[in-house]
């Protein structure tokens, strides 16, 4: 199993390129399975989780090759099988993001209850209400949602739909499902996070009637079929802040190439609070740090988009174990995500966790450093605060378990490597 031996203390220098958002290229993947004409996506990561959807869709038949230049072609107008089975669903949550497309093109669809990350609970009861309020029959049967539309029906109705809390990627099915739908649908209580826009504007570009889409109110018009189209996936914001809290913590001077400061304020505002200089410039976002010793900790509280990042809480406790100061973080989106807690622990981090709120003492000015040792990646992000703390803490670090990294980061430690850490897979 590979892992990542780090040796810290090494500032960092360059440039790094952000990669095409995972969290964007998943549901366009999905979106192309929406119309019979070829679709090709550009920027798209070299991910775990993307290679898992591509096996997916490509099971139902469809035909999809990636290039070398980041670009994925893909053809659905031989799609047999409107099926996502357990043994390619298991690995990862995302792929409920089909049940929309199928049951719009199709009528029908066979989704299995997904896996991913252990950090709490994701349901997809969300997903189930809205899709039944556009008028299919959903049922749960040995682990599967079986949907389908009603005897005589050959399309989707238009419907107001509104969630009992703000969903991702209930946002998501809703928005591809109602682009064929009779009618018109508004979602209410919608996410709205920059993924979302990137989707929409996608699915604009091939022919879907949308409007409101970054608000929390949306309204598509459906139109009766869906043309292809070519689209570049947005810069990935959650990578972006990842490097933005690890050139913080080791110190530096990088620029980021293709990253974006309006899709990541809450993040950049505490950074900029704490003590880190970032500012855009031409082709991305210059980060300069004097290091750990020079940052002040800061208290956060996460919250949905365009609130601080739940996706950015675990990078952002580790810059917080090593500045100056105590800060108080509050995680409200998943009641189970300081399972990175106990790691950092191991490295000496000083963190005091009462249900969902994490007290964390910064080391800086005590006369005390992380120390190494071998520590376990539990998911995506705590690996990412791991290796964080790793560029930090005094001799080798050990993060095992970086199938999580994998799932999430397009060659984290290549990069980092080409900004001066001492990094390396074994």
């Amino acid at each position: 199993m590979d892992k990542l031996l780090i040796r810290g203390g090494r500032r960092l220098q360059g440039e790094v390129s952000i990669s095409g958002a995972k969290n964007a290229a998943l549901p366009e993947l999905c979106a192309a399975l929406l119309t019979a004409d070829p679709v090709v996506l550009a920027n798209v990561p070299r991910l775990q989780d993307v290679a898992t959807m591509q096996r997916l869709i490509a099971n139902m038949g469809v035909a999809i090759e990636r290039q070398s230049d980041g670009r994925v072609h893909v053809n659905a107008s031989g799609l047999s099988t409107p099926e996502a089975p357990y043994e390619l669903v298991k690995t990862m949550r995302a792929s409920v993001l089909a049940l929309g497309p199928l049951l719009a093109r199709f009528g029908e669809a066979t989704v299995s209850l997904p896996g991913g990350c252990a950090i709490g609970s994701r349901p997809v009861d969300q997903h189930i209400k809205g899709l039944q309020a556009m008028g299919a029959e959903i049922v749960v049967e040995h682990g599967y949602i079986i949907a389908k539309l009603p005897a005589g029906r050959t399309r989707l109705r238009g419907a107001r739909i509104t969630t009992d809390m703000v969903t991702v990627t209930g946002t998501e099915n809703f928005l591809m499902a109602a682009t064929l739908a009779e009618g018109e649908t508004v979602l209410e209580n919608a996410a709205q996070e920059p993924e979302i826009v990137d989707l929409a504007e996608m699915l604009i570009a091939m022919g879907a009637r949308i409007e409101g889409h970054g608000s929390s109110r949306i309204r598509i018009v459906g139109v009766e079929r869906l043309h292809g189209c070519e689209h570049a996936v947005v810069a990935d914001r959650i990578e972006t802040g990842t490097f933005l809290c690890a050139v913080a913590a080791a110190g530096g001077d990088v620029l980021l190439r293709h990253a974006r400061a309006d899709h990541l304020d809450a993040v950049i505002d505490k950074l900029c609070e704490a003590g880190v200089e970032i500012h855009s410039e031409a082709g991305g976002l210059r980060v300069r740090s004097n290091g750990a010793e020079q940052l002040k900790a800061q208290g956060f509280r996460t919250t949905e988009y365009p609130g601080f990042p739940t996706d950015m809480q675990a990078q952002f406790m580790a810059l917080n174990c090593v500045a100056q100061g105590t800060a108080t973080v509050t995680e409200t989106i998943f009641e189970n995500r300081y399972m990175h807690v106990d790691e950092l622990l191991r490295l000496g981090a000083r963190i005091q966790v009462d249900g969902r709120v994490a007290v964390v003492e910064g080391l800086a000015g005590s006369g005390v450093r992380l120390s190494g040792a071998t520590v376990m990646a539990t998911d995506l992000r705590a690996s990412a605060s791991l290796v964080i703390a790793g560029l930090v803490a005094e001799g080798e670090t050990v993060v095992d378990r970086i199938y999580h990294l994998d799932r999430g980061y397009d060659c984290m430690e290549a990069k980092l490597r080409g900004i001066g850490a001492d990094i390396q897979r074994i």
